[in-house]
């Protein structure tokens, strides 16, 4: 496998999929903690919107590779964060949203926000 495609040297690592395996993701998947287990000293914007889960939100992103959808605005329930996304719900059209943080340029809540202080890390 690889070891001399078209004239070239093989390329560095191990190959992700081998014949007769069963392929496995050489991507680590963000642990599914409970918005009471979050842990300490990690105050990301995932980790924040999991503690308001079920709260209504406004999702301002810019999408600075179009020009007809450049600047939009997504309202809805926050169902899901992760690493790289929000799920978002809107139960007035009954439209579901896959979000990529890397547009996000802010949120607003239309009421409070929960925040643990503790994922503040000491300094």
């Amino acid at each position: 496998m690889n070891n001399n495609y078209m004239g070239k040297a093989p390329f560095p690592g191990q190959p992700i999929y081998t014949p007769g395996q069963i392929p496995t993701p050489n991507q680590t998947t963000a642990p599914n903690y409970s918005a009471t287990e979050l842990p300490m000293e990690q105050s990301y914007i995932e980790n924040i919107l999991r503690l308001n889960r079920g709260k209504q939100v406004r999702v301002h992103m810019t999408f600075p590779d179009s020009n007809e959808f450049r600047d939009r605005e997504f309202v809805g329930i926050i169902e899901q964060s992760g690493r790289d996304h929000i799920i978002l719900s809107d139960p007035t059209t009954g439209k579901w949203f896959l979000l990529l943080m890397i547009y996000v340029d802010f949120i607003t809540f239309d009421e409070k926000i929960n925040y643990n202080p503790q994922f503040v890390p000491n300094t």
